[in-house]
């Protein structure tokens, strides 16, 4: 038989202050495939060591260890952990079963790493399983499970990819008499079947029922008699399927790991998700309530006439200049709505006078204006209509009122269309009533009445010139090239600029910023607490790790490599992100339902861009904030990992 596994002046040693202590002191060894080795020694004498040594799961500080001619210092760490999961099978003395998984998801385990298909390696488990007395006990939890039944478990884990050699470290320690024999006959089961079977044990009564006893005292091989002369046994092939471990199985078991990591500890998965839940929550609220906030603004701001252009005479608001009080004309708005871009134009004459109706007396504004003037400003009627063109150019003693003044004039009244009323000292019939328009702004206390505009400079105020002109712009024609064309046709009729623009449209600019940037000062507000959130799943992850230390050296020590612990914990931490992101969501969609119900005139709508960045936030959270504890959990040692309580 050729030797298998060839240790040639082995040293491992550890720092220990300023000094190193050396545990082993120039091993060599070999061992031969086939055979049934016992490596015994006291406590302290380097066999644990010398077992991780050969494991793979530890260096050597110095000397060279062969595995099928192969020098192990040679291999990076993806390799040797492919080793590992190709040749050697671990039986611990506590068993190491993962106690959220069922006897076959744990003998599955090694298959994972191996990337066998799942069908195939759940086949296998149970076979496995059934050859070591447990097929009844398939889907049993390791707490559920007598020791000796765990053991024979562990064993069908180590036998998962093959086993080709199988190291069982104080397999006996932790059983009673009679699951100690039974263990020991399947061992010798296994050397007979062509496993290589290696017990580090300290009981010369185990060492006994090996071919080979090998003793160590104080780091040294003192005894290390020759190989039993036995015919060669066919050495067991790896289970390893051709394509192991591509991106997408890995991913998608990954997925599944983390999802039976996260339900072994539900209470305190929710409470760390909870976290990204308010923080999802509160950002996605926010933005779509701020977006419906906003659309109500600008709603009620596009009310009073937006897409409007005004006209005043002077140079600006407050100039009483005499010279420039008088001109603005008639001719100018008739000019100004001759023009392609303009929908509807009004001039605008206006004076505050009493309103009289019986006993009843009241101050109001009176405006002087066209029958556009209600399509500028989008107004419409609720009993009666405006002016027609005959009774503008027969300046009749005709007016229409607000809602503010029917009420006032006229509060017991069904209608009040034929009525006659003072306007100042004018009789006027009433024709219409003016819909009152509810904002968020609040209606004006203001009584307003509109007369026929040459019935108010003819018969009330005697003036030939107007106080202003309002044009109303097509939609979709830009309303700042439209106010530079105002200024350029008055200016040209004119013969200089004694007027001013006032547009709109800049009421409704400055209101879009001004809730844009409360928005975005609240969506930061929000983000805080989704930082937070964030940095509790850390924690939590960070905790988890340490309390999984032992779990990962496990995975460690049957194949897995840094990547695949590295994906598996962010994977863990992205998924508890981005179910939290998806509770928050609808936690916000909730809220969103309460305040439609709150306020039936707001209209929340959850936009898909909305919902992508919540997923996203959700996702980049999981990685950001998973990246620290998935790397410290990559870079753990097998060997201290597995030390770890």
């Amino acid at each position: 038989m050729s030797a298998l596994l060839e240790l040639e002046d082995i040293r491992r040693s550890y720092p220990s202050g300023e000094g190193r202590i050396e545990v082993l002191k120039g091993i060599t060894l070999s061992i031969e495939a086939g055979e049934m080795v016992a490596i015994m020694g006291a406590s302290g004498s380097g066999k644990s060591t010398l077992m991780n040594i050969l494991g793979c799961l530890d260096t050597p500080s110095a000397g060279h260890y062969r595995v099928a001619g192969v020098d192990v210092a040679q291999l990076d760490g993806d390799q040797l952990a492919r080793l590992r999961r190709e040749h050697f099978g671990f039986i611990f003395q506590r068993y190491h079963l993962l106690s959220h998984l069922s006897a076959s998801q744990n003998v599955e385990v090694p298959a994972i790493y191996a990337g066998t298909p799942v069908a195939q390696r759940q086949k296998r488990a149970r076979e496995l399983l059934s050859r070591l007395g447990l097929e009844e006990r398939v889907d049993y939890q390791p707490t559920q499970l007598s020791g000796g039944q765990q053991q024979r478990v562990s064993i069908a884990r180590a036998l998962m990819n093959g086993g080709q050699v199988i190291l069982a470290d104080e397999p006996t320690g932790a059983l009673d008499s009679h699951s100690s024999a039974e263990v020991m006959a399947t061992l010798r089961q296994l050397r007979d079947r062509g496993h290589t079977v290696i017990i580090v044990t300290h009981d010369p009564e185990v060492a006994a029922q090996a071919e080979r006893i090998i003793e160590i005292r104080d780091g040294e091989i003192v005894s290390n008699p020759p190989p039993l002369s036995r015919e060669a046994a066919s050495r067991p092939e790896p289970h390893i399927p051709a394509s192991a471990w591509r991106l997408l199985p890995a991913f998608q078991e990954s997925l599944r790991m983390a999802w039976l990591a996260m339900a072994a500890n539900k209470m305190r998965t929710l409470l760390t998700m909870l976290g990204i839940i308010i923080g999802i929550a509160s950002v996605v609220s926010i933005v779509v309530v701020g977006d419906a906030a906003q659309q109500r603004v600008l709603a009620d701001i596009r009310s009073i006439g937006t897409n409007t252009i005004d006209v005043y005479p002077g140079r600006d608001f407050g100039d009483d200049d005499p010279q420039y009080q008088q001109s603005l004309s008639y001719d100018d708005m008739v000019a100004i709505s001759r023009q392609s871009w303009v929908s509807s134009a009004t001039p605008s004459v206006s004076k505050n006078l009493r309103v009289r109706y019986g006993s009843k007396d009241a101050a109001a504004s009176v405006n002087g204006v066209s029958s556009q003037y209600f399509d500028v400003y989008g107004m419409g009627f609720s009993e009666g209509g405006t002016f027609n063109q005959a009774q503008l150019d027969s300046r009749a003693q005709v007016v229409v009122v607000d809602s503010n003044t029917r009420r006032q004039l006229f509060p017991d009244r069904a209608s009040v269309l034929g009525e006659v009323i003072l306007v100042g000292n004018m009789p006027a019939t009433i024709i219409g009533v003016a819909e009152e328009k509810q904002s968020m702004f609040g209606s004006s206390k203001v009584l307003r009445v509109w007369l026929p505009w040459s019935t108010m400079t003819g018969r009330v105020t005697g003036q030939s010139w107007l106080n202003n002109i309002t044009v109303r712009v097509k939609e979709g024609y830009p309303s700042d090239e439209a106010e530079r064309q105002v200024a350029s046709l008055l200016e040209l009729r004119h013969g200089k600029r004694d007027f001013f623009t006032y547009n709109m449209d800049e009421l409704l600019k400055t209101a879009e910023r001004t809730t844009a940037t409360l928005q975005l000062f609240l969506t930061l507000v929000a983000v805080i607490s989704l930082l937070v959130g964030g940095i509790g799943v850390m924690n939590i992850m960070l905790v988890s790790v340490t309390e999984r230390t032992r779990e990962i050296g496990i995975r460690m020590a049957v194949g897995a490599r840094a990547g695949d612990v590295l994906r598996q914990f962010l994977i863990e931490s992205v998924l508890v992100c981005l179910v939290g992101g998806a509770l928050g969501v609808g936690l916000s969609l909730l809220i969103a339902l309460l305040l439609q119900v709150a306020l039936p005139d707001w209209a929340p709508g959850f936009s898909p861009l909305a919902l992508m960045m919540a997923f996203l936030c959700s996702t980049l959270t999981g990685v950001l904030f998973g990246w620290l504890p998935a790397r410290r959990a990559a870079r753990l040692n097998p060997v201290d990992a597995l030390a770890r309580e």
